[in-house]
């Protein structure tokens, strides 16, 4: 598209989830109102706008699960639902004025880094735009990985993702087979099992499940909390506190969660009564090293006589009849997968062209790496929100966004700094440097033990987790050091113009 034809701004923001949201308040907070925020969707949320599935919530407790700057004393349970969740996020989206900034149904189809005129081309689906600054928060968790499994196109009956839920889909007395045992699958199970006629859970491998106290926050707790700021600001801040303490068992004593196993087990044992079932559901590796789950209905459900474990993973599908790697058979009418996501090979990658017209998903080929999690060497003034290493085994994802947005906010004044036309670009032996810091400290961590989960990469590199404190990753983000950066300015003689002086010079 011609260049008249673009929109410039100063940032684009992709996605509308926590990060999205977050980083456009935190740049209205900044003084910057020249961005927009480019969604897919028809509206904001994220992975809270489209996980709908029966009984999907948080595994964070509420209080710890928001903004430090838009606390809400309002949460109706210690452990919230999707939609109190979506509900808080339209609410920021309006406190903070971000709907005049909102382009939705604007799915980003081509991010090009332009360097002449050191800034970023983006293409969407509603519009074309120029932007000096990126800041992708498209999340780890926005889309869905389907296991490709041979006959899967010959079954006659509904097949879906837990993230694109068919409400359509009547479940009274069908026959569900839901695929996978990860956050999602142990909500569905016990969610779907009262009306489903039977259910039947694949299960690849068994996970460490431990109880979901979740309970009413009572109107006088509400009360309190809206009177009396400081006593919610305390109560999350209690919630913080003990996660913090718990990291070291996490990044450097793995030999410690034997007595968090034996409470799992524990919890098994009170639901399970069937010695054979409870073998099937006893992992066989270190707590930790897979998610740890909450739930205290999971085991109940799976002891209904309408539940079906099958302890393998589907390996082919014939007409109506699913079958397991063990060569189990089932029957149903509705299949559900229940595994996961996109996460060390995030789509948006392979739309974002840097210098050089490489690609973000060729940089990342051996795998991912930013320095700081938030910058990729050869993609200038392009920063990831929830990027590699930067997620969590126990704690709120929100801290480790906050975060990134001091980064970025810093990140803005840097450039404001050096004045005029000018991008900052990660050096390649600051993001090595720094990927070595954090590879070497995963190496004695409970993530590293030995089990398969999706915080490790095809190469079997963990790219997801961050090894330390929340606090720490403050710490290490609370500003740029420009020593880490090339300062970028725009080539004195156009290289277009270089290219047709020579020509004319060879005629």
């Amino acid at each position: 598209m011609a260049e008249q034809m673009r929109q410039h701004v100063r940032v684009a923001v992709i996605g509308s989830g926590f990060g999205g949201l977050g980083a456009a308040i935190r740049l209205r907070r900044e003084g910057i109102t020249d961005f927009v925020v480019l969604e897919r969707a028809g509206s904001v949320g994220g992975t809270w706008r489209d996980n709908t599935y029966p009984g999907c919530a948080c595994d964070v407790p509420s209080h710890l699960y928001s903004f430090s700057f838009a606390p809400n004393p309002a949460w109706p349970r210690s452990f919230s639902g999707q939609p109190h969740i979506r509900a808080y996020l339209e609410h920021v989206t309006d406190t903070f004025g971000i709907r005049p900034h909102l382009r939705l149904n604007a799915e980003v189809r081509q991010l090009r880094w332009d360097e002449e005129r050191l800034h970023w081309e983006v293409g969407t689906a509603s519009g074309d735009y120029t932007a000096d600054v990126v800041v992708s928060a498209a999340g780890p968790l926005a889309d869905p990985r389907v296991p490709e499994i041979p006959g899967l196109d010959s079954f006659p009956g509904k097949v879906f993702h837990s993230a694109r839920w068919d409400h359509g889909l009547d479940l009274r007395g069908k026959r569900v087979a839901v695929i996978g045992t990860g956050a999602s699958a142990i909500q569905i199970v016990p969610g779907i099992q009262p009306e489903a006629g039977r259910v039947t859970l694949f299960q690849r491998t068994p996970p460490w499940v431990l109880p979901r106290f979740d309970r009413p926050v009572s109107a006088a707790e509400r009360w309190l909390h809206t009177r009396l700021p400081v006593t919610a600001a305390l109560r999350r801040g209690v919630l913080w506190g003990i996660r913090e303490l718990q990291v070291s068992n996490f990044t450097k004593h793995p030999e410690r969660m034997r007595v968090v196993e034996k409470l799992a087990l524990s919890h098994m044992r009170k639901a399970i009564a069937d010695p054979a079932l409870r073998a099937r559901l006893t992992p066989d590796y270190r707590i930790g090293c897979k998610r740890i789950l909450l739930s205290s209905d999971y085991y109940p459900a799976l002891a209904r006589p309408n539940v079906d474990l099958v302890a393998s993973e589907l390996a082919e599908v014939r007409g109506s009849t699913l079958v397991a790697a063990d060569g189990t058979e089932a029957e149903a009418d509705a299949i559900v997968f229940g595994t996961g996501f996109r996460v060390t090979d995030m789509p948006i990658a392979e739309r974002v062209t840097g210098a050089g017209g490489v690609t973000l998903a060729e940089a990342w080929k051996g795998g991912m790496a930013a320095l700081r999690g938030t910058s990729a060497a050869g993609f200038p003034n392009f920063l990831t929100v929830i990027g590699p290493n930067t997620g969590l085994g126990n704690s709120s994802m929100i801290l480790i966004i906050e975060s990134q947005l001091n980064y970025l906010a810093d990140f803005m004044r840097q450039l404001d700094t050096l004045g005029g036309k000018a991008a900052l670009d990660a050096r390649p032996s600051a993001v090595n440097a720094w990927n070595r810091h954090v590879q070497r400290r995963m190496e004695r961590t409970v993530w590293n033990t030995g089990c398969r989960s999706w915080y490790l990469d095809a190469n079997g590199r963990n790219t997801v987790v961050w090894p330390g404190t929340t606090a720490e990753f403050r710490r290490v983000t609370r500003q740029v050091n420009l020593a880490e950066y090339q300062v970028l300015r725009p080539p004195r003689t156009p290289r277009r113009a270089v290219s047709a002086a020579t020509t004319e010079a060879a005629r």
